[in-house]
Order: structure tokens, then C-alpha cells, then sequence
């Protein structure tokens, strides 16, 4: 009988998503965990391994929108249950991107597809990270076993730069203006465009903006980098800043706060968001925000690994979720991106009440007492939901954050 494929819930929030690719192209023999498709929610991307093995059935078309736990594959134990599954529901058009993929007989099967394929453990891991058909890899190992650098040549010759237009075809031209390329807004691009907008017309948002002196948290910063062996991780300014946020929440708790039916709820957890920018090709970009949770219980060796691991998986696309949701207060550090970027305007990340962005920092005048000098300066800018906060808790939450940043001997009360 033959073994559904679901719509994951990835999440308690998760209600329906979309399958964006599948690994595995129609009436192909899939094992049992191997990717089989990969599935898009508003939050994340997600690989998805098959349940059992099987030929794959496709059930529903590429980026339509399915609820939760709905099938949208089948994996048929024969194949003349697949060739049955077949004529009952052909699969939909376009299915295994775009390709009209002919079903083999049970005699032109060869050993390895109607058998287990011979592959090493590491290859297998190799081959589905990448997404890879293993089926259509030549094994140079022993009695043609596939081998990892197997894996990494065919890695290496679907990477290999290709010909996107051919020379001479005709330039698209729009009211006299020549289109150098033409980006589909889709996937992560059109989830942050619709999540902006939305943020936007749903909320009250203000900016309030300053500048810090960063001498004293440049020479913890310093300090701690020379500890690196015995602290055992390499602590970056975004960790500090992390740090000192949670700490300056328990001085001002209306920050950490959300709009919630007419209500506004102020969260005991400090769950801190942390915005990733993402490089997509040559004009692509995208941004996500997985979440440390309750930065308050961890230490700043906790706060740095944490940051870490989750910078790795969102650059790899393997954010789970739950990593991205449950977010109460957001930080976005556009110093490394953006040395002498002064301020900016950041859109709440809802239903968060603030978001705080971080810029570059660079020398400049400062006056204290009466005394010109020249500092290291950091700017933030914070933008908050005015229906939550007006300026005095945000003035005294920036004081609060300055005051630590200045004083960072301060962190440990």
C-alpha cells in the first residue's frame, strides 16, 4: 500500500505552506530518508525527507498553498502500484520541473534503482544536502560503491557556470529603459516585501535615534578576544550587543511586548531575534531573523554560540521554524555591513513592539564636560509601536543601553 507524504507542521503557529521544489522527479525511486521536496512557510524554507521508500507520485502542483498534514506525494511499493496511482490522479502539470519523465518497466530497472544503491554514509549525507540524484552518479569506489568525492564532482559540475542568455537575443525594453535582469519576486523576497507592508499598516511606528560612546565595550570586546582559547568561542560585538538589550529589557519590560486581542502583552521571556542578511545569486538578497531564546538565563559564551549556530543555518537554509518564531524584541546590526552608516528607520518585525538597529562605528567629535574629543561612535536607531510605547520608555530604555555600553563593569549586576 502505498505510503503518504504530508505537509509537515513544522511549528504550533503553522497552518499551511508550499511545495517549492521537489528533489525527486515523478515515478523515480526514492529511500527512505533521502530529500524528497522542499517546502516553503512564510518564516522558512524546509528539506523534507521521504517516510518510507518507494516511486514517487506527485499529488499537488509546485507553490500552491496546502494545509497542514494534507498529502502531496505518495510513495507506491511496485511498480504497478504507481502505474494504478497513475491512472487514478496523473500527476499535475509541470510536476518535476517541468520535465515529462517517462515510468520504466520492472525489466529496465537496473539492479541498483530496484535495490539499495551502493553509496557510503558520508556520500549519502553529501548527495542530500545538495539534493542530488543519486541514481545518475558513477560510483568509482569499490564494486562501483558512490564515494563522497563522487558526490563532490557532481556537485562541482552542476555548480559550473552556464550561459544565462544567449548572444544577440533581444533586449527586453520598458518605456525606454534597457531590463538588465529580471528577478521573479517570489520566495523569501516576496514573504519580506508582504511581512513589511503588512508591518507598516497594521502598527504605529516611530524612530528615535543617538549615538553612544563605544571606547569602554571596544576594549571589553578587545579583552575578551584575547580570552577566546579559555572563553572557548570568539565573542563579536552582535553577541554584546544581544547581551546588553536583554539586560536593559528588565529595567524597561514594556519593550518586550506584543499587541495580543486588544490586549498588550508584556512577555516575561526575552526571546531576542537577530537579523541575518542572505546573499541569493548575483542581484538576490533576503534577510531573516532567527530567534536566541531567553537570552536571559544565558551567559555571553551561550549568547555567542547561539548566534553563531544560528547565523550558520540560516545562511544554509536550515532554520527550522522553530527558530525563526517566538521572537519578542529584534536587533539588526548593520555595522559590519556599513561602517560609517549613521541611522535608519527598521520596520517592526511583528507583533514585536521594538526593533533596534545597530550602525557602524567610526570616529567622531565628542563633547562630555565641557571637553571636545574624538570617540569611537556607535548610532541606534529604535522604532517602536506607538499604540504600545510612547517616548519616555523608549528614552529610558536607549539611557539604559548607553549607560551599560559606556559601562560595561555594569553588565555583571
Amino acid at each position: 500500500m502505498a505510503e503518504q507524504i504530508v505537509m509537515p507542521k513544522l511549528a504550533m503557529a503553522m497552518k499551511q505552506g508550499k511545495v517549492v521544489e521537489w528533489k525527486v522527479k515523478e515515478g523515480e525511486w526514492v529511500e527512505k530518508g533521502q530529500i524528497v521536496m522542499v517546502i516553503e512557510t512564510e518564516k522558512v524554507t524546509h528539506e523534507c525527507e521521504a517516510p518510507a521508500s518507494g516511486y514517487l507520485h506527485i499529488l499537488v502542483p509546485l507553490k500552491e498553498t496546502i494545509a497542514v498534514y494534507e498529502p502531496v506525494a505518495l510513495l507506491a511499493e511496485t511498480l504497478e502500484e504507481l502505474l494504478e496511482l497513475q491512472a487514478k490522479q496523473p500527476p499535475p502539470a509541470g510536476a518535476a520541473a517541468d520535465e515529462a519523465v517517462a515510468v520504466p518497466s520492472q525489466s529496465e530497472l537496473r539492479p541498483e534503482k530496484a535495490g539499495k544503491i551502493k553509496i557510503s554514509p558520508a556520500a549519502r549525507k553529501r548527495a542530500d544536502q545538495y539534493g542530488l540524484d543519486i541514481t545518475k552518479i558513477k560510483g568509482t569506489g569499490p564494486d562501483g560503491r558512490i564515494v563522497r568525492e563522487d558526490i563532490e564532482r557532481a556537485v562541482e559540475a552542476r555548480e559550473a557556470p552556464v550561459e544565462t542568455k544567449e548572444r544577440g537575443a533581444a533586449e527586453e525594453v520598458i518605456d525606454g529603459k534597457r531590463v538588465k535582469a529580471s528577478i521573479p519576486l517570489e520566495g523569501m523576497r516576496k514573504a519580506i516585501s508582504e511581512h513589511m507592508v503588512r508591518s507598516l499598516a497594521v502598527s504605529a511606528q516611530l524612530t528615535s535615534m543617538g549615538e553612544i560612546d563605544m571606547t569602554e565595550m571596544l576594549r571589553l570586546r578587545n579583552s575578551l578576544l584575547q580570552k577566546e582559547e579559555e572563553i572557548g568561542v570568539r565573542i563579536s560585538m552582535t553577541d554584546l550587543l544581544v547581551l546588553v538589550l536583554s539586560k536593559a529589557v528588565r529595567h524597561v519590560p514594556l519593550v518586550n511586548s506584543s499587541i495580543v486581542d486588544d490586549e498588550i502583552k508584556v512577555w516575561e521571556d526575552i526571546h531576542v531575534g537577530v537579523a541575518v542578511a542572505i546573499e541569493v545569486g548575483e542581484y538576490g538578497s533576503g534577510l531573516i531573523v532567527p530567534v536566541v531564546k531567553n537570552v536571559e538565563r544565558k551567559s555571553l559564551a551561550e549568547i555567542s554560540r547561539s548566534v553563531k549556530d544560528l547565523t550558520a543555518k540560516a545562511r544554509s537554509g536550515r532554520l527550522t521554524l522553530e527558530e525563526v518564531t517566538g521572537g519578542t524584541i529584534t536587533l539588526t546590526n548593520t555595522g559590519p555591513f556599513f561602517p560609517r552608516w549613521g541611522v535608519g528607520t527598521p520596520i517592526l518585525n511583528q507583533p514585536q513592539s521594538v526593533i533596534v538597529q545597530t550602525g557602524g562605528i567610526s570616529e567622531r567629535p565628542w563633547v562630555k564636560g565641557g571637553e571636545l574629543t574624538v570617540k569611537p561612535v556607535m548610532t541606534m536607531s529604535i522604532t517602536f509601536d506607538h499604540r504600545v510605547l510612547d517616548g519616555a520608555p523608549i528614552g529610558k530604555f536607549f539611557s539604559k543601553i548607553a549607560e551599560l555600553m559606556e559601562n560595561p563593569d555594569l553588565l555583571h549586576l
